[in-house]
């Protein structure tokens, strides 16, 4: 059984003039991080690798998650290929996990994590919202077997509001 958590970063800021991969959050963003992030440590998720795309929003939201849930900051890797916003990339970096991992949790980009949480989940998703939380399982042995799973678990912030 493998599962994967997909974040996606929360509000950016548009008030600077920065480019894209270097947005910060708004402070809604910071809020909504860590409202959702509480929220998420009753569950009891413990992840065997945490990953982020490089930008700035989607790093400073996994980075607030990893302090509220109290997650080892050696679990985190950045990778390149989250910086991705159709879902190619994301969808071969998770068929491409080592099979050692058995929870992973993903921090990146729209529209690839709406496109993977439908794709690859079994529930409908209109719109991954900013610092939307989806959990999927699959019942596969390796990463690469990566297909249809069961969409286990949605958490957006206007759930908690």
């Amino acid at each position: 059984m493998k599962t994967i958590v997909l974040i996606r970063h929360a509000k950016s800021s548009w008030d600077y003039d920065v480019i894209d991969q270097n947005r910060p959050l708004s402070n809604r963003g910071i809020n909504d991080a860590n409202l959702l992030s509480n929220h998420f440590k009753s569950f009891g998720f413990k992840p065997d690798a945490i990953f982020s795309s490089p930008a700035n929003r989607a790093l400073t939201t996994c980075n607030i998650f990893i302090k509220n849930l109290n997650y080892h900051e050696k679990l985190l890797s950045v990778n390149d290929q989250l910086y991705d916003f159709g879902g190619n990339q994301v969808a071969n970096f998770i068929k491409g996990l080592s099979d050692d991992f058995e929870k992973v949790m993903i921090f990146g980009h729209n529209h690839a994590f709406t496109s993977i949480a439908n794709s690859f989940g079994d529930k409908n998703i209109d719109n991954v919202p900013t610092c939307g939380l989806v959990m999927i399982e699959f019942d596969v042995e390796s990463w690469i077997e990566t297909r249809k799973g069961k969409t286990k678990l949605t958490i957006f912030p206007r759930d908690l509001k």
